[in-house]
C-alpha cells in the first residue's frame, strides 16, 4: 500500500500576500477539528490576519498545523493569534448534526457558522481541503493547507483549542470516559471505556466503532 507522507513545514503568508498584492484586502483562513473523533462536537475556526502589517510572520512564527504542536504550544499560540488577528470566530456542529449530516457536511456547516460569526467579513477564503459551495465568495481549497498557509494554520489552532476545552468541560458530565485525555478520539483507552460503559449522549452513533459497541451493549 502506498502511503502519502504528512507534509511538515513552516506555514507561510505567501498565498495571502499574493492575494493582497492583487487587491484582495481581507482573506480568511478556515479549518476544523474533530472530524474523526468518536464523540463530541465538530469545531471550526475562521481567522483574518492583518495582511500588510510589518513583522506579522515573525509575530506568528510558532504557529503550525495544530496536529504538529503540543497542547501547551497550541494554548500559548492561540492567545497570540486571537490578539494579532483582525477578526476570528468559532463555529461548531453538534453530535446530532454530525450523525445526521455526516462528517463532511458537518465540517462545512461548522465552517460556515465560523464565517458567519466573523465581525469583519472577508472577500476570499482559504480552506484546508474543502470548499463551501453555499458560500458565495471566491475560495481556494488546499490539500495540507494547515501545514502550508499561515491563516489556515492559525484557524486550525483556534479550532483545536476550542474543541479540546469543550471536551475537557464535558468530561465533568461524563467523568468515566476520559474525554479530558483523549478528547473523544478513538484511542485504546476510549475503546475500553466504551466497551465497559456503552456510548454516552455525546458519542457519534453513526460512526462504525461506536455503532458496533452500542449494538454489543444492547
Amino acid at each position: 500500500m502506498r502511503v502519502r507522507p504528512r507534509v511538515e513545514r513552516q506555514p507561510s503568508l505567501a498565498l495571502e500576500e499574493a492575494l493582497h498584492t492583487h487587491g484582495v484586502a481581507c482573506v480568511a483562513g478556515l479549518d476544523e477539528a474533530g472530524r474523526g473523533a468518536w464523540a463530541g462536537p465538530l469545531t471550526a475556526a475562521a481567522v483574518i490576519l492583518p495582511l500588510g502589517e510589518a513583522g506579522l510572520a515573525v509575530r506568528l512564527a510558532g504557529v503550525r498545523d495544530s496536529k504538529a504542536m503540543t497542547a501547551r504550544q497550541r494554548t500559548r499560540w492561540a492567545e497570540t493569534i486571537r490578539r494579532v488577528a483582525v477578526s476570528w470566530a468559532i463555529g461548531r456542529a453538534s453530535v446530532a448534526e454530525v450523525d445526521g449530516l455526516g462528517p463532511l457536511r458537518a465540517s462545512r456547516l461548522a465552517m460556515t457558522r465560523a464565517l458567519e460569526g466573523l465581525p469583519t467579513q472577508p472577500v476570499h477564503l482559504l480552506i484546508d481541503h474543502l470548499c463551501l459551495p453555499e458560500v458565495l465568495l471566491p475560495q481556494t481549497a488546499l490539500p495540507h493547507g494547515d501545514a502550508l498557509v499561515l491563516s489556515i494554520a492559525a484557524a486550525s489552532v483556534l479550532a483545536k483549542v476550542a474543541r479540546d476545552q469543550e471536551m475537557a468541560a464535558l468530561s465533568g458530565e461524563y467523568p468515566d470516559y476520559g474525554f479530558e485525555r483523549h478528547k473523544g478520539y478513538g484511542t485504546p483507552q476510549h475503546r475500553v471505556a466504551l466497551e465497559r460503559l456503552g456510548p454516552s449522549a455525546i458519542h457519534r452513533r453513526s460512526y462504525a466503532p461506536v455503532a458496533a459497541l452500542a449494538a454489543a451493549a444492547a
